[in-house]
């Protein structure tokens, strides 16, 4: 990490490092997080902003045996939607990591908080679960795709018909070393906003 802020202390040096040097890993690998650092993470998430105080986060953990019958949810969805789809693909997606955290928003249709910044809690608190994972030792990837918009898929989860499924956290211990991510420089999606004219005070 590159600056030029000698006002950091080493502490927050060693944090923006550990930030900054986060990445999608795959693949994962066990172990899993146990149950106390999984806790960690979910309060994390509970730390998301949250525009209303709605709280819209919904969270379910499937690991063990139950990744099995959760791949058996993925096949069937997958030939519902396709019937020469490539159940066993589906299948193996399921057991590609020892835990799988599937990510829900609870929406409030016609509340005075729109359902996109609704979504957008879910969207930082999997943010949140992706740095705890990664400050802990774990690896993390979130993936969407067809099983992220499939009813089946969520009523299977217990999901409720107004819950929308935001996506897929995979999570285990990160297993061949990767290459670190090349970032782009920032200075391609950053700009300075300037009035086009004088800034004057308004009269009062």
């Amino acid at each position: 990490m590159n600056t030029d802020d000698t006002s950091l202390s080493p502490q927050q040096h060693a944090a923006l490092e550990l930030l900054m040097s986060r990445q999608s890993r795959w693949p994962l690998e066990e172990p899993a997080p146990g149950p106390g650092v999984i806790d960690l993470v979910i309060d994390a998430a509970l730390r998301a902003p949250d525009h209303g105080q709605l709280r819209p986060w919904r969270f379910v953990v499937v690991q063990g045996d139950a990744r099995h019958a959760l791949g058996e949810v993925f096949a069937q969805a997958a030939m519902a939607r396709d019937p020469e789809a490539d159940a066993e693909r589906f299948r193996a997606k399921a057991l590609s990591a020892p835990l799988i955290i599937a990510l829900g928003v609870h929406l409030q249709p016609g509340h005075k908080v729109p359902q996109s910044e609704q979504l957008l809690a879910g969207g930082a608190a999997a943010m949140n679960m992706l740095n705890a994972l990664h400050i802990l030792g774990f690896g993390g990837f979130w993936a969407s795709g067809a099983n992220s918009h499939d009813a089946q898929v969520r009523e299977a989860l217990g999901f409720e018909p107004q819950d929308r499924l935001v996506g897929l956290l995979y999570v285990g211990t990160p297993g061949a070393a990767s290459r670190a991510a090349l970032r782009p420089p920032r200075n391609r999606f950053v700009r300075e906003w300037q009035p086009s004219g004088p800034w004057t005070a308004p009269a009062r």
